[in-house]
């Protein structure tokens, strides 16, 4: 597709992109609002009851490279439109799952529902093939702001549909997790981007294992790894401290309201400030903002300081993710991007996985106190690693 048609087609792609976004994230919050409740409700072990929500994280992880494959033979379009296809599915088994009483069958269509939820996790990555290089980092922040709208439809439906069916509590919402989805499936389908490689170009391609080698891959998956692994682990330790410290479960639940407003609502000038100041610094600014988070949680346990480390861990989230996926970008040719955003992606909600499974655990093990030291180490390294990659640039530049 050439730059003329790119460009001309840009605004159009965007719209769909933060309207399929806008569907498509709003089914996480779903299934993990009302994951637990059912696994609660089905499930007469009570140490299951939260495994719907953690086969949802890594059905996720293990869906990316599949979905990466399927781009490539496929495109980003024809592979976004099963994923939608599998968001219906995944919505109406586990609906099903509720009505009979069956937990696994509740667990097989959340675990369904992480493979359309990697296709809409990849969602940023076509905003960037569908603009110039130039206004990359603000295509990433628009498409997150569909994830500010999903925040809010995802709360919203599971309030309006949880007993929508008086008989079979839930099912309503799952039921309406799947036309979510398929609302979804009209703006995926007007999605006009760069056709799959040739195979020619794939050819031509750099192995994975070289590219994951190579400086920039490891510091921008460093990057994405930490931000969403320790916003993930910390987002879900949170409220069990709060109400174990002795806070209600309705201030956790305001809590993670303002995590969930903070984590999205700076997509409106994240994009403005990369432009300004540079990948690199935003990145590592939201990263500061991460280890600030743990460092106010370790001030005390007032409603204040946890509500002010929600916020903190939300916008150091925002800045770090927008960031470390336009740095991703340096480290692949366009005939690369697939498997490399792949790579990256199988990593980072790889950890967000490990980090639904653990909470809890590390949680009772460490304590609240002892989580919060524990992630300012991997803070430190990454930004140790992206300043170390910033003098090397300078470095280069000078020399030439």
């Amino acid at each position: 597709m050439s730059s003329v048609t790119l460009s001309s087609q840009a605004p159009r792609n965007m719209a769909m992109l933060v309207a399929a976004q806008a569907l498509g994230g709003a089914s996480p919050p779903i299934i993990i609002a009302l994951g637990g409740l059912v696994g609660q409700q089905l499930s007469s072990n009570p140490t299951a009851t939260t495994l719907p929500v953690s086969l949802f994280q890594l059905g996720l992880a293990l869906s990316t490279l599949p979905v990466a494959w399927l781009m490539q033979r496929w495109g980003r379009r024809g592979a976004y439109l099963l994923g939608a296809c599998m968001g219906v599915v995944s919505g109406a088994v586990a609906a099903q799952g509720i009505a009979q009483s069956d937990f696994w069958l509740f667990c097989l269509g959340t675990t369904l529902a992480g493979f359309y939820a990697a296709c809409v996790q990849s969602y940023r990555f076509a905003a960037m093939d569908a603009c110039e290089t130039a206004q990359q980092p603000s295509a990433i922040a628009r498409v997150m702001l569909g994830g500010l709208l999903a925040a809010i439809i995802g709360p919203q439906v599971v309030i309006w549909t949880r007993d929508a069916l008086p008989a079979t509590p839930f099912a309503g919402s799952f039921y309406s997790q799947a036309v979510l989805a398929l609302l979804a499936l009209p703006f995926l389908w007007s999605l006009r981007l760069p056709p799959a490689p040739k195979p020619s170009m794939v050819e031509g391609a750099r192995p994975l294992r070289e590219i994951a080698r190579t400086p920039q891959f490891i510091v921008a998956a460093s990057a994405g790894v930490v931000s969403y692994g320790l916003m993930a682990f910390l987002m879900t330790a949170t409220p069990m401290a709060m109400v174990g410290c002795g806070h209600s479960v309705g201030e956790a639940a305001l809590g993670i309201q303002w995590h969930v407003l903070a984590m999205f609502g700076p997509s409106f000038f994240t994009g403005k400030l990369i432009q300004r100041f540079g990948k690199r610094r935003i990145t590592a600014l939201g990263l500061a903002m991460i280890g600030a988070s743990g460092l106010l949680a370790l001030m005390g346990l007032s409603l204040g300081h946890f509500w002010g480390a929600l916020v903190l861990l939300g916008v150091g989230w925002n800045f770090g993710f927008i960031g470390a996926t336009a740095l991703l970008a340096e480290s692949h040719r366009p005939c690369e991007r697939a498997k490399v955003q792949a790579c990256n992606d199988f990593l980072m909600f790889g950890a967000v996985a490990l980090a639904s499974f653990g909470s809890g655990q590390l949680l009772h093990s460490a304590g609240w106190s002892g989580i919060n030291w524990g992630m300012l180490p991997l803070v430190v390294l990454v930004l140790g690693l992206l300043a170390w990659q910033g003098r090397t640039r300078v470095g280069v530049v000078n020399s030439q």
